[in-house]
């Protein structure tokens, strides 16, 4: 019996490739006196590659920036700064991501989130989607001293959901992180479609937009 559905953050239910360059679009603009002789497309452009998708922390992308595009007048502590307190500004949500969870709240489905990152800077990322008050258990990697694709972290969210890893559906866009880890750990995993990644082959269904989980849902529940 299907019991719970967890999420991925990055990449799954958060736009991360829209909101990094909404994000850098406006610090370009803010930090003007320092950037402006920068052109916007460039620094967004080479923002995104030095970022490696999340991958790269932003002390080393600014001190990169700062070299490469020899820029004065600020710290590369400060923009870095400005990124911590003003990325949650940016965050662009998935297409149907309010609806899904309305959907599967209302079919009595427990939800849970489990992300790789940091605490204050996630937490604020979900509370700028408006999201965090559907969730039942939500689960950083800094915080809980764990980070995917470790199965322990897995089993930890199912277990304070109050349901087994074999009730549990989990949803996320990395092939390893998510999809192999998940499957590991006993859930049934669902890849969120990202064509920067290759087909996970063990992949237990594939979506392309959020709202296509509740059809999924009703098959894995009918084979039951």
């Amino acid at each position: 019996m299907i019991r719970a559905v967890l999420f991925d953050l990055d990449g799954t239910l958060l736009d991360r490739d829209a909101s990094l360059k909404r994000f850098v679009d406006r610090q370009h603009h803010r930090w003007g006196h320092c950037l402006g002789h920068i052109p916007k497309e460039a620094f967004i452009n080479r923002f995104v590659e030095l970022d490696a998708r999340g991958y790269v922390w932003k002390d080393a992308v600014y001190q990169q920036l700062i070299n490469e595009f020899e820029i004065q007048g600020t710290t590369w502590e400060e923009l870095l700064e400005d990124y911590v307190s003003q990325f949650h500004q940016a965050c662009v949500p998935f297409p149907n991501l309010l609806e899904l969870l309305e959907e599967l709240q209302r079919r009595g489905i427990v939800l849970g989130l489990i992300t790789n990152g940091f605490t204050a800077l996630q937490m604020s990322n979900i509370q700028a989607l408006g999201i965090e008050r559907y969730f039942s258990a939500i689960l950083v990697s800094e915080q809980e001293g764990l980070r995917k694709p470790d199965h322990r972290i897995f089993k930890l969210a199912a277990e304070r959901l109050g349901v087994a890893p074999e009730e549990s559906i989990y949803v996320g866009d990395h092939p390893m992180n998510d999809v192999q880890a998940s499957r590991e750990a006993g859930m049934i995993a669902i890849w969120k479609k990202d064509e920067y990644w290759e087909s996970p082959v063990e992949a237990d269904a594939v979506i392309d937009d959020l709202f296509e989980l509740v059809g999924v849902l009703e098959n894995f529940i009918h084979l039951e």
